[in-house]
């Protein structure tokens, strides 16, 4: 079962056909292979015979021969040279290929061909290679469905459900796209997250990363989990762990929060103008429920985790700050800068007092956003106030 993505779509769309080599990224099982299908329809419809097209997965066995860029490289020359007119080559998982990069930009300069590649993780595009294609590349980031298209998704196999079902529906599962084959089924679904996380661990991080801890591993992921938008510190963490009888170190736990964030499981937000004070949400909030549990008793933290990743997912670079003795949740730059609190109900003065309050202090005339579950609209002082699940299929926050 597939959907458009037309939010991606939109974003590629402009580069087919170029000389620039295009580059999605992102967590495992969020839809890059997907998108490199949707891609290859918009050529087809674009009047490009599919005998063009070479397409190899590299999480496949049988291309394991070609994981190196000189076997890679000798393949494609031989298979290119036999197609009429431009060739469009699809590498998925192409982070497999030792030294891709130099196969890559070498097929680019040689060949008339139109190039996308997917890769799992965020730094696909940071190792000793990357400069041979540096300049010559555009990347999209690939993040899990957002509740505008978990919605398309849910509604092809649920054509009569609600929107405050599907709502509650994504709250607990998340927006991996592969759970729609699933048909969203609680147990099946749950397995499928907690598999996926296990591959994400053992591939992306302990194989690829040569991790010797691996309960120091997965003590750290169970932590961030669990406490995903908080602020704690590597201090705070080796502590804890100290409590557990798990003896270990600040240094080490940075270097696996940084393995983590590069195999894209976690995110980190910095707070404004102090990169070493930061908060961690994960890159799907379905992950917290694989590998923590209750999403939907810690619904102010997935709140907070499901708008975080629709503000990556819209292009915004993501930062907070405290204002007076409260906390700005996000704030949301260089587009139109927006600010943005989070909270499950407004279920008290006291509790809207706090929410709103926390804007006192900043002067600028930028959108101000309060958002909960509250059906009702309680904007104040020109701060909207906005149900989240309206929030979040708004076009534009300004």
């Amino acid at each position: 079962m597939m959907i458009k993505r037309e939010a991606y779509m939109r974003r590629i769309r402009p580069f087919i056909g170029k000389e620039l080599i295009k580059v999605l990224t992102g967590i495992r099982q969020s839809g890059k292979s997907v998108m490199l299908k949707l891609i290859q329809e918009e050529l087809v419809k674009q009047g490009v015979s599919t005998s063009q097209f070479i397409s190899l997965n590299f999480e496949e066995t049988n291309n394991a021969h070609l994981f190196s860029a000189e076997t890679l490289h000798e393949e494609m020359s031989r298979r290119i040279e036999r197609i009429e007119g431009k060739a469009y080559l699809f590498f998925d998982e192409i982070q497999n290929v030792t030294g891709w990069e130099k196969c890559v930009n070498s097929l680019r300069v040689k060949y008339d061909c139109d190039i996308y590649v997917t890769g799992s993780g965020a730094n696909l595009l940071s190792g000793e290679y990357a400069t041979y294609i540096s300049g010559r590349y555009v990347e999209f980031v690939v993040y899990p469905l957002s509740f505008a298209e978990f919605i398309e998704m849910y509604s092809k196999i649920f054509p009569t459900a609600s929107q405050q079902e599907v709502f509650e529906k994504h709250l607990f599962l998340g927006g991996m796209p592969y759970l729609g084959k699933l048909r969203y089924a609680e147990e099946p679904s749950r397995k499928y997250l907690q598999n996926m996380c296990n591959s994400i661990i053992l591939r992306d991080i302990v194989k690829r990363k040569r991790v010797r801890n691996m309960d120091l591993l997965e003590r750290i992921i169970v932590y961030v989990s669990s406490n995903a938008g908080t602020i704690f510190s590597t201090s705070t963490m080796t502590k804890h762990f100290k409590n557990e009888e798990l003896f270990t170190t600040p240094e080490t736990i940075r270097n696996y929060l940084k393995y983590c964030e590069e195999a894209c499981l976690f995110h980190r937000i910095p707070k404004r103008g102090l990169q070493n004070v930061r908060k961690y949400y994960l890159a799907d909030h379905g992950i917290r429920e694989a590998i923590y549990g209750g999403n939907l008793e810690g619904i102010e933290l997935i709140f907070e985790n499901i708008v975080f990743v629709e503000l990556l997912r819209r292009g915004y670079k993501v930062s907070f700050d405290t204002a007076g003795a409260g906390e700005i949740d996000f704030i949301a730059e260089p587009n139109e800068k927006v600010y943005i609190q989070v909270c499950y109900l407004l279920a008290s003065e006291e509790v809207i007092q706090r929410e709103f309050g926390v804007y006192d202090s900043i002067r600028d005339n930028y959108p101000k956003y309060v958002v909960s579950l509250d059906e009702f609209d309680l904007s104040r002082n020109g701060i909207k106030h906005k149900n989240i699940r309206d929030f979040l299929l708004l076009p534009e926050w300004n």
